[in-house]
């Protein structure tokens, strides 16, 4: 009988001893819509011996164009069990986990701790500082990547390398999605296939290392680019930490930035309800004193932007939190 993995084994830079290290390898995938769908099915299929999905959302039939290890009979399942099944299905010799739940500051640590190699494929840029700065801290590489519209990257962030602050020290002012910008599923797959590369790389310890190295894909015109990061700095100033609400306490000052309209209650009862856009034309400064000012909303955007505002305002201390879907 022919082995599962003989064609890549045959390889030089895989061999049994490369197998070996896949098969003892474990691997923490956030997100199991269109990155995670490609990364899961590749890594499962190149035996990666223990992969844990992270993933709170469950199957629409619009995922489907672009998130192919699911089927129609999966419409309303949650992913992460929808994809376990599948992966399983062909692959029943690696370990698979499916953690239903969303990743947040309070569970981030716990999760990369247990892992080798972390895949962030959660398309969130909160998910995504969240897990730069644990992975940073404990020195675990993190492969991150991101698709909008006919272009995307991928990056191989932390363990030796410089952390996603260190290239991305801002966020944009505004979030699109695959909702409102729109995506080709098969831009989606190509920047999944790459992540699942970088991290084989990182697992087979190819060289040269992928590390320190992001690449740019702009599929308009089926041209790749990218540049090495391995020197890029630290940022300098403070931090903007993201938080769980469970992390607030008593003498936060609160500020919940979606409106009434759009979240009629606030899971923090104390928070003040202030417009982002408010804030930015000088409301900090009316704000009453306390010791750390935590910012919230959906995504996270909106908090980064009052959050600058208000470091401009003369305001320090501060964190944020996005609440999510």
């Amino acid at each position: 009988m022919v082995d599962r993995y003989s064609r890549q084994t045959i390889l030089p830079e895989v061999g049994a001893a490369g197998q070996g290290r896949l098969r003892a390898a474990h691997v923490l995938v956030v997100g199991a819509g269109g990155l995670g769908s490609a990364v899961l099915q590749y890594l499962c299929a190149a035996g990666v011996g223990h992969i844990v999905i992270v993933d709170h959302d469950k199957v629409e039939e619009s995922n489907l164009h672009r998130q192919p290890i699911y089927r129609m009979s999966d419409v309303g399942a949650l992913k992460a069990k929808a994809a376990r099944e599948a992966l399983l299905a062909s692959n029943p010799e690696v370990r698979i986990d499916a953690l239903c739940e969303r990743l947040t500051p309070a569970n981030a640590a716990r999760l990369v701790a247990n892992a080798e190699v972390v895949v962030d494929a959660a398309d969130s840029f909160a998910v995504t500082y969240v897990l730069s700065d644990e992975c940073q801290q404990a020195r675990k590489p993190l492969i991150s990547a991101s698709v909008l519209g006919l272009s995307g990257y991928v990056g191989a962030f932390c363990g030796s390398a410089p952390s996603y602050r260190a290239v991305f020290p801002e966020m944009p002012r505004q979030a699109g999605s695959c909702a409102t910008a729109g995506v080709l599923g098969t831009a989606v797959g190509v920047m999944g296939t790459l992540q699942a590369q970088m991290v084989l790389s990182l697992l087979l310890q190819l060289q040269p290392p992928v590390s320190g190295q992001l690449v740019t894909v702009d599929f308009r015109t089926l041209r790749f680019g990218g540049f090495s990061f391995a020197d890029a700095s630290e940022p300098g100033e403070a931090v903007l930490p993201f938080i769980a609400t469970d992390q607030v306490n008593s003498a936060d000052l609160v500020i919940d930035l979606r409106s009434l309209a759009e979240a009629p209650v606030s899971p923090i009862a104390a928070a003040l309800r202030i417009e982002v856009d408010a804030v930015e034309n000088g409301a900090g400064t009316q704000l009453p004193p306390a010791p750390r000012v935590v910012l919230c909303c959906r995504t996270g955007v909106r908090a980064w932007r009052a959050a600058r505002a208000l470091q401009r305002q003369g305001r320090s201390n501060i964190a944020l939190i996005a609440f999510g879907e």
